[in-house]
């Protein structure tokens, strides 16, 4: 795991507290936080924390500073990244149930168009961090785990590679992919903070640095990316019921992105496809990585909409998505 010095600590709570309004503020839920170093900065600044720990030889500092305190601080032993597996009976810690964790943290459901319920700050480990992001997706499209007490928002330290992805254009050739359209749908992405990898240090007995390589895309930096779910997501046909719909849709569209989505309406037998571009305004040469991330959500409301369209064909390759991420 990557721990983060003591002047990025203090960037760090500056960040989180950029753009807060008046009046009490959400909780703030952090994973792993090893030995403190953010956490002690936190607290310093008055924020009200809750450290989700899952390295026993973590857990001993940080509840000793939790009795030192009044309240202020939560310490919890469990992992954030299994939080609600996919398992039958009692879960065994360091394994989490969302419903206990925000019981325990006193935080109640709220509808979704209203105020964002608890903030998360961690810092993304880089194995696994594609999936982990699409899983975090599907939570927020399906309003499940930590999603069905609102729109949580989520503060992560995340490769500066997978935040090009998130936040790519249309038309890019190297970036612009499902993950792209769906995380701008899905959230209000925001990039608070950009940190080079050597102000982080690691927990590796040998002390070295693993950065992830890549020769497609710069991965210089960890990006402090902040991703709040959108209060009109679920507005016209997008529904949590449908999401996964939605979300298989885009992917085979950009399965290959160069082909041509009068092609892909062809392939789905549609026998108004031209009629369905022309209404929607989308040229009839337009490729899939031409198309804005809007335009997805338009095409499958249209598609909603249409009698001679449907969906029943895609939900064995739905199914067997979610439990790929899962």
């Amino acid at each position: 795991r990557f721990i983060a010095c003591p002047r990025l600590a203090r960037t760090v709570q500056l960040c989180l507290q950029r753009g807060a309004g008046p009046g009490p503020q959400p909780i703030l839920l952090e994973f792993s936080p090893g030995p403190g170093i953010l956490t002690q900065t936190l607290l310093n600044a008055g924020i009200k924390v809750v450290a989700l720990e899952n390295n026993l030889a973590y857990l001993p500092n940080l509840q000793s500073l939790e009795k030192s305190l009044d309240g202020q601080l939560k310490v919890i032993y469990g992992d954030f990244f299994r939080l609600d597996p996919l398992v039958r009976g009692t879960l065994k810690p360091p394994a989490v149930c969302s419903d206990k964790l925000f019981e325990t943290l006193g935080v109640a459901a709220v509808p979704w168009r209203a105020d964002v319920p608890l903030r998360i700050f961690g810092i993304m480990p880089h194995t696994l961090e594609r999936k982990r992001l699409w899983r975090f997706l599907f939570g927020m499209y399906e309003c499940s785990s930590i999603y069905k007490y609102g729109r949580v928002e989520l503060n992560l330290f995340i490769s500066e590679k997978e935040y090009m992805v998130l936040a790519a254009k249309p038309g890019d050739v190297r970036t612009y992919q499902a993950l792209s359209v769906l995380a701008q749908i899905g959230c209000e992405i925001e990039l608070l903070h950009m940190e080079p990898w050597s102000s982080f240090t690691t927990s590796l007995k040998n002390g070295g640095l693993s950065i992830p390589k890549t020769k497609m895309l710069p991965n210089d930096h960890l990006c402090l990316v902040r991703l709040t779910p959108q209060q009109n997501l679920f507005t016209g046909g997008l529904k949590p019921t449908n999401s996964s719909t939605f979300i298989f849709m885009v992917k085979q569209c950009l399965a290959k992105p160069s082909s041509r989505l009068s092609d892909r309406l062809n392939s789905w037998s549609l026998d108004n496809g031209g009629e369905l571009l022309e209404a929607l305004e989308i040229p009839e040469n337009a490729t899939m990585r031409d198309l804005y991330p809007e335009d997805y959500r338009r095409l499958f409301e249209a598609l909603q909409n249409s009698s001679t369209f449907s969906e029943t064909w895609f939900y064995e390759d739905i199914f067997e998505n979610i439990r790929t991420i899962n």
